[in-house]
């Protein structure tokens, strides 16, 4: 993953879109929102910036907005951009190629799916894999744990960094890695990074993490 430069854009209004990507579901009726982020320092730092596209689509039950934890995990990416720097990343997200394409950056795009074991995840081996919010739904979970650790063994010294809201299934997740043979390597108070700009629009309790294999 590199970065790369691109010409300061205005933040895109919400639209509607059929490709889409959602931490949850649940009733009848939803909208895709657009909305464009923007990750740099001053002007004069054009050769490190980035935008992100974060496609969501928005069941009415949950609010017409972007989930914090997507933000938090993508400033997180900008601040340690160095080290994400000529990195094999494995990110799972619908709408990366729209992000590459508005980057410019040249990135190989597959979709996985947790728990499934199909051809192309034989072929990662990732040094990161990152995920927005991925612990929403319990019935998920053991899912990603297995695939998660999957690809850390298939990559050894790779990590698995996450940002989460906490919600009821804490517990579940510390029993999942221990079952899996993970051990969480750094945690962080999703805020205690962020600018103050960002961070007060922002809400929840979050959590980013770096998970690795317990060797």
């Amino acid at each position: 993953m590199d970065d790369a430069a691109s010409p300061p854009r205005p933040p895109s209004a919400a639209h509607r879109s059929p490709a889409a990507t959602g931490g949850g579901g649940g009733g009848s009726s939803s909208m895709t929102t657009i909305s464009r982020h923007f990750f740099g320092g001053a002007s004069s730092d054009e050769d490190h910036e980035f935008y992100v596209d974060i496609i969501e689509n928005m069941q009415e039950d949950y609010g017409m907005f972007v989930w914090p934890c997507s933000i938090i995990l993508a400033e997180y990416v900008w601040q340690q951009r160095l080290r994400f720097s000529g990195s094999t990343v494995v990110e799972v997200m619908k709408n990366m190629r729209s992000i590459c394409n508005l980057n410019k950056v040249n990135c190989k795009i597959l979709g996985i799916t947790w728990g499934e074991w199909d051809d192309p995840i034989f072929d990662l081996n990732p040094s990161i894999v990152l995920g927005a919010d991925v612990f929403y739904d319990s019935t998920d979970f053991d899912d990603l744990f297995a695939t998660v650790a999957f690809l850390l063994q298939s990559s050894p010294g790779a990590v698995f960094i996450t940002t989460y809201q906490n919600r009821s299934g804490h517990h579940l997740i510390e029993f999942l890695m221990v079952k899996w043979g993970l051990k969480c390597s750094k945690i962080l108070d999703g805020f205690s990074f962020m600018p103050l700009c960002k961070a007060s629009s922002l809400q929840g309790n979050i959590q980013l993490v770096e998970i690795e294999l317990d060797t």
